[in-house]
């Protein structure tokens, strides 16, 4: 479908700094209370518990960037691919 202007690429996100890690309330806050643990320090402890090789969740804003940036005339002869934002969890060889 590439010579009908069609281009197939996706951003796959990881682990990602959203309400969902940050809320006391939320799935993190439930972990951490079950790791016996404060939030911030449960947030702290967890890149590494995951492996995460930057050291740190996604932002938002990254990730958004990125879509941005492939949504334009400046991507427009990338095609066939999948862009991880994972920080490194999954490891490539």
């Amino acid at each position: 479908m590439g010579r009908h202007g069609v281009r197939a690429v996706t951003v796959s996100p990881g682990p990602t700094r959203t309400q969902n890690w940050s809320d006391p309330s939320s799935m993190a806050g439930d972990l951490a209370r079950e790791a016996g643990l404060d939030l911030d320090t449960f947030l702290a402890e967890l890149p590494g518990r995951m492996g995460i090789t930057t050291g740190r969740l996604a932002e938002p804003e990254g990730t958004a960037a990125l879509v941005a940036f492939l949504a334009s005339p400046h991507a427009a002869n990338i095609t066939g691919t999948d862009y991880r934002v994972d920080g490194g969890v999954i490891k490539t060889v």
